[in-house]
């Protein structure tokens, strides 16, 4: 079965805000978050306040908007995850979506060190992650056995998840990248499951 392309007009609008948001990241990592303002970012992209805003609806969305996109590649891939697969191995291989950014490891360490150095943006991204669980429980339910609090389960599982994930960055930062995130992602299920 074919697929309909997607419109010139959404691709257009997809590479225009990540322009626009690349040029915000190099200005934040260059100035600092607080002291770029929106004009400065407008600037820089050669476009008007306006024209940005019709993109990006405050400077927090031009530093997290990526992580809607993210969850949603990784609901994508956790939906094409064998069925057979444990659900911990499916949610582990999905996320690998993070690892496919197209920046270098001393950009990757830039910007997440960015969100996580403002209390504003490290709040913000742990919202937005949290919104992943909405996109995450659904594709897990359908694996667990059918029950009464299935869908809670996979909520909770979606969340434990999402939690640990935002752990394992924390550290990865902490550590100024020198471990393997997914090392410490399974450090922290691990932590987690381990019965006692």
């Amino acid at each position: 079965m074919r697929t309909s392309p997607v419109p010139l007009r959404e691709q257009t609008r997809a590479v225009m805000r990540s322009l626009i948001a690349q040029t915000a990241m190099d200005l934040f990592a260059e100035k600092g978050y607080d002291d770029t303002t929106v004009e400065d970012v407008a600037a820089a992209a050669g476009i008007s306040r306006r024209t940005l805003f019709n993109y990006f609806r405050n400077k927090e969305d031009l530093a997290l908007g990526g992580l809607t996109e993210q969850g949603e590649l990784i609901a994508a891939r956790l939906a094409e995850r064998p069925d057979d697969e444990s659900i911990w191995a499916s949610l582990r291989s999905s996320f690998g979506v993070l690892q496919e950014i197209d920046a270098t490891f001393e950009r990757r360490l830039e910007i997440v060190s960015l969100l996580f150095g403002n209390d504003s943006l490290r709040a913000g991204h742990a919202e937005k992650q949290a919104r992943w669980q909405e996109l995450l429980a659904p594709l897990i339910a359908p694996r667990l056995p059918e029950s009464d609090h299935r869908m809670l389960k996979a909520r909770a599982i979606a969340a434990t998840a999402i939690t640990c994930l935002q752990a394992a960055i924390e550290e990865w930062v902490r550590r100024r990248g020198d471990a393997d995130l997914f090392d410490l992602y399974d450090a922290a299920i691990e932590a987690v499951r381990r019965t006692t």
